[in-house]
């Protein structure tokens, strides 16, 4: 069973506030949701295995850890999960990053796929599935869905701000896959968005209406 960790160390608080606010702009929203990113990374990667190994210091010789070449990939959905790869390549820069794109029909609020390029090897790797918004879920369980037909048997999925219906909407979906958010919202509105929430995440990030 996969858990669900919505995570409340202070430095993500204090830059989602920012990212909130209807008068910050691109330039440094960009930013901070890279920022966000690279903080629940962190968290997300605290399972990672590790091997020993032997080094030589300036000092003397010793054993000490890395990673135990565990092949990772990021999957941003988009167009929003653009803005949080950077954050994630910062941590991991060797993984592979794959794209599927998905859009939100506007009447019915489902998700229409009209992009997938994976990772060949996609079925060998430890796959974080971002999108800054988790809100009805239906992208997310769409793109986790497409990923798994691929042959994806590890997946987890990072966002930054989840509203109650999506969180749960896509534990009931994915059960398998760990979820990790940095704010669980109060609920979502008439029009499919996020409350309180922050608008349009693609929009914010990249400049349009």
């Amino acid at each position: 069973m996969g858990k669900i960790l919505v995570m409340d160390h202070p430095l993500i608080q204090h830059k989602l506030s920012i990212i909130r606010n209807i008068d910050t702009g691109s330039k440094d929203f960009r930013a901070l949701i890279s920022e966000i990113a690279n903080l629940i990374c962190y968290e997300a990667t605290r399972d990672l295995p590790l091997e020993e190994v032997e080094v030589e210091t300036p000092i003397c010789v010793t054993k000490t850890k890395v990673l135990a070449g565990k092949k990772l990939a990021v999957v941003p959905i988009l167009r929003a999960g653009l803005g949080m790869v950077d954050g994630m390549l910062a941590l991991v820069p060797t993984a592979r990053v794959g794209h599927i794109g998905l859009y939100r029909d506007p009447d019915t609020l489902q998700p229409v796929e009209y992009y997938c390029k994976l990772p060949s090897d996609i079925d060998e790797r430890e796959v974080f599935v971002v999108d800054p918004m988790l809100a009805t879920g239906g992208s997310a369980i769409d793109a986790i869905t497409q990923i798994k037909k691929r042959g994806a048997k590890h997946i987890k999925f990072l966002g930054i701000i989840a509203a109650p219906e999506g969180l749960n909407a896509l534990h009931e979906a994915h059960p398998d896959v760990d979820i990790f958010v940095a704010s669980l919202d109060e609920k979502l509105n008439d029009h499919g968005y996020i409350v309180p929430g922050l608008g349009d995440a693609g929009d914010r990030i990249f400049g349009t209406k």
